[in-house]
């Protein structure tokens, strides 16, 4: 299995240079590590302590931020790296202020994977929540370099787990520890004799902490807002939005809306903003001292949607009727209501928060309709129902500190 996975690595990424030639983003994913290695010669040197941190992609990023940022704090000397497989992650954080070295992580070959592990040479590799690339923990392995998996979340479904998956297995053993998001990850990893586990929790708890607890104040949503009850719809698919906007143009006057869609091409905002009689802007038109003659916000930007957050009395987080649910944490923090799609399956802290009623499934339009008015009809229930999702995420922060006390055992 070990032998066809390698083989199968050189055949997806010689396709992907096809596709490249097609596909904007593939092209940057291939594009962005032809350059890496010369990078990193350019930019650590061998008398350079390194701490490697490496993350799939934005969301990811974000998760292992708050250990990163504990990590440059307690260890300035130490030179910080961070790698992403995606390029939406490497694109937006690219110039993070809490790296020293920002790049692509080169395809996982074994010579890939021997050659960056030499040029870096990190005191400690960080990786967070699903990345396991074999030849990469292998070549750290070899080289007696602590490695640690932090936020992790394990199922049974899982290739681990299987009598076919040994050579994944084997990579798991490559990690010095695991600190892991519940109990099943717990029991799941020893029922295969990885026994040095920690049930530390998510950092995304504390790092959406961080955020709530941040200057969040953005002047064209003070102005479009007013005081008004507001709705932000974040991270929002076509799906989504064909239900916000049914709920949009018959809602009666006196509510903001606002969305941010998780795909801004020109093409698509354009057609949902003609999908929406109520008055309407997009955010890169918006003159703010104007913006309260609009009723509606679209958001047609990166980076804004964790403080506008921070303004809304009901959250919708999409994904739940189309690819999957994304963050719910980043709303829930503000002490808000959040209302989601059906699927929402097998993300954890939705499903907790769907069992205490801090978040509201909507299965259809007339089911986000009626939970929608219901909310904002009965302060009461509103207030009692963003409760339940602030205390939530208060009584599971934590995870920062637990991985931050075993690295200071490691470095």
């Amino acid at each position: 299995m070990y032998f066809l996975y390698n083989i199968a690595v050189y055949i997806t990424y010689f396709f992907l240079q096809i596709i490249s030639f097609f596909n904007p983003k593939i092209k940057r994913f291939v594009k962005g590590r032809t350059t890496v290695f010369s990078v990193l010669a350019n930019t650590i040197s061998k008398s350079d302590k390194v701490i490697w941190m490496h993350a799939a992609s934005l969301g990811e990023f974000e998760q292992g931020l708050p250990v990163l940022q504990e990590i440059k704090k307690e260890y300035p000397t130490y030179k910080l790296l961070v790698t992403f497989f995606s390029p939406s992650g490497y694109e937006v954080k690219k110039d993070t202020p809490y790296a020293d070295v920002v790049t692509y992580l080169p395809i996982d070959t074994v010579a890939n994977a021997k050659q960056f592990v030499s040029l870096v040479n990190p005191a400690l590799a960080v990786f967070v929540k699903y990345e396991i690339w074999p030849n990469y923990l292998s070549a750290l392995q070899q080289s007696n370099i602590p490695t640690i998996l932090i936020s992790a979340i394990f199922k049974k479904e899982q290739i681990y787990f299987k009598s076919y998956g040994s050579f994944m297995r084997k990579a798991l053993g490559c990690f010095s520890h695991f600190f892991v998001q519940n109990s099943t990850s717990v029991a799941l990893l020893k029922s295969i004799g990885r026994t040095k586990v920690t049930l530390s929790g998510d950092t995304r708890f504390d790092r959406v902490s961080q955020i709530a607890g941040q200057d969040n104040v953005l002047s064209f949503m003070k102005h479009f807002k007013q005081e008004k009850q507001c709705l932000v719809a974040g991270s929002t698919w076509a799906e989504d939005e064909a239900i916000l906007v049914h709920y949009i143009n018959h809602m009666k006057p006196g509510l903001k809306c606002v969305i941010a869609p998780h795909k801004i091409q020109k093409q698509a905002i354009e057609n949902l903003k003609a999908s929406i009689t109520k008055s309407s802007i997009c955010y890169s038109n918006l003159v703010a001292e104007k913006s309260n003659n609009f009723e509606v916000l679209i958001i047609d930007t990166i980076g804004l949607l964790t403080k506008i957050y921070s303004y809304a009395d009901i959250a919708y987080v999409g994904g739940g009727f189309a690819t999957g649910l994304h963050n719910t944490l980043e709303p829930a923090v503000f002490g808000i209501p959040v209302l989601i799609g059906p699927r929402y399956k097998g993300f954890k802290e939705a499903e907790d928060l769907v069992a205490q009623n801090g978040i509201l499934v909507a299965k259809d339009k007339t089911s986000f309709t009626n939970q929608l008015n219901k909310l904002l009809t009965n302060p009461e229930l509103l207030k009692k129902t963003g409760v339940i999702n602030a205390n939530y995420i208060s009584n599971n922060q934590g995870a920062s500190i637990q991985i931050m006390d075993h690295i200071r055992t490691l470095l």
